[in-house]
């Protein structure tokens, strides 16, 4: 018989390794956008698990997947395909510029991935002196040695020794900066349509389409990376959906399993044929109990009544952030698209992102940040209209809190 444990807090600083800093919650169950913790305290969830919880939490649609196929079959590896996967693909391709599907488990493997893909392309077709990769300051990919040197947080890849190289970093939205490096050297630019950790700033539509008409120049791929902005986030299926530009390679996870981890490559047929067996692969990727839950969300999600709902609720999200500010002048800007905004902290506030994420915990509401300056908001795509009024009145709490200490 097994004996429960008494797990506290103080315990992760004793079994798990210190790269994180956890609050001092443990949460321990949910129910939409509602969250519990351990003293039964009751918590706003804003945050959506950074963008991944899209349906809230325990849908009985991703629960009742879980439940049918975690009765049938779990893994097989690769060796084998499996139903779950081949309908998960079908409907990616289905609603998608895509022709073909790569899965993975995790936003940094998809991103490996689309660059390993767009690495392989380029030496395949014009040798293997175009390989540079073009990506954007403040851009966040992943934590693999090569996802986080493509990133643009230079304090994430730092301190690991030699980082892979042909990797140059410009200025997000500087259209000058990307006519200046794009050249026949050039085998991707890799950005994000909206970027999210790097503080929630839209991809200028000039912008964008310069990426894309330098691209077709110089024979260079487009890779979109939509892990957080993918799957409704934005009010579209997928962010490039909203712009005037498809991208060649499109990387998407977090919402893509509803808080189940999975992930997934799109692309076009050319493209994928460089991919050829054993040239890439994933022991978990595509796995029958992580597609058939990925099966569920996408079923809901890319409904007509979940990404109208999006826009209705980015409204009422921007209609209280701005009504609190009115009252507290605590941010300079609201950004962002969809359900992924980000309140921008005004001069008075510069550096206090945190604190006004642990005054929102204080108060029983979950946000994120964005960097020092962005309190970031991602909640469930499906969020009651109740939860967000009661969100924002425990939002104004932690805000007036910080504002009149």
């Amino acid at each position: 018989m097994s004996v429960k444990m008494n797990l506290t807090r103080a315990q992760f600083d004793e079994v798990m390794v210190p790269n994180y800093a956890p609050s001092p919650v443990i949460p321990v169950r949910g129910q939409g956008s509602r969250v519990w913790d351990q003293q039964d305290k009751e918590y706003v969830d804003f945050a959506g698990g950074i963008a991944v919880t899209c349906l809230g939490h325990c849908h009985p649609a991703l629960v009742g997947a879980l439940k049918e196929q975690g009765e049938k079959l779990w893994h097989l590896s690769n060796v084998m395909t499996n139903e779950p996967a081949l309908a998960l693909a079908t409907k990616l391709v289905n609603a998608t510029f895509a022709e073909k599907v790569y899965f993975a488990n995790s936003g940094a493997e998809a991103n490996e991935a689309a660059l390993k893909l767009a690495r392989r392309y380029a030496v395949d077709n014009y040798g293997p002196e175009k390989d540079e990769i073009i990506a954007f300051d403040k851009a966040f990919h992943g934590r693999t040695f090569f996802t986080v040197s493509v990133g643009g947080q230079a304090a994430y890849s730092d301190g690991f020794g030699p980082k892979p190289q042909a990797i140059t970093h410009i200025p997000y939205n500087d259209i000058d900066a990307l006519e200046a490096t794009v050249s026949e050297k050039t085998c991707a630019i890799m950005l994000e349509p909206l970027q999210g950790e790097g503080g929630i700033i839209n991809g200028d539509p000039a912008f964008l389409r310069k990426v894309r008409e330098l691209a077709d120049k110089y024979n260079a791929l487009v890779v979109f990376d939509e892990v957080q902005s993918g799957m409704g986030r934005t009010g579209d299926l997928y962010a490039y959906m909203g712009t005037d530009i498809v991208p060649d390679i499109l990387t998407t996870a977090k919402a893509l399993g509803g808080g189940f981890p999975i992930a997934a490559m799109l692309t076009t047929t050319e493209i994928a044929s460089h991919f050829k067996v054993g040239t890439h692969g994933s022991t978990y990727g595509g796995n029958p109990l992580a597609c058939a839950i990925g099966n569920a969300v996408m079923d809901i999600v890319n409904t007509p009544e979940v990404l109208d709902g999006v826009k209705r609720r980015e409204q009422l999200f921007r209609d209280g952030l701005n009504s609190i500010n009115d009252k507290y002048h605590v941010f300079s800007q609201v950004r962002g698209k969809g359900l992924l905004l980000g309140g921008v902290l005004n001069e008075k506030y510069q550096g206090r992102s945190r604190d006004f994420l642990l005054a929102a915990i204080d108060n029983g509401l979950m946000v994120l940040v964005a960097g020092a300056n962005v309190l970031r908001f991602a909640p469930s795509l499906i969020i009651p209209e109740e939860d967000i009024a009661e969100g924002m009145a425990r939002l104004e709490k932690a805000i007036a809190q910080i504002v009149e200490a």
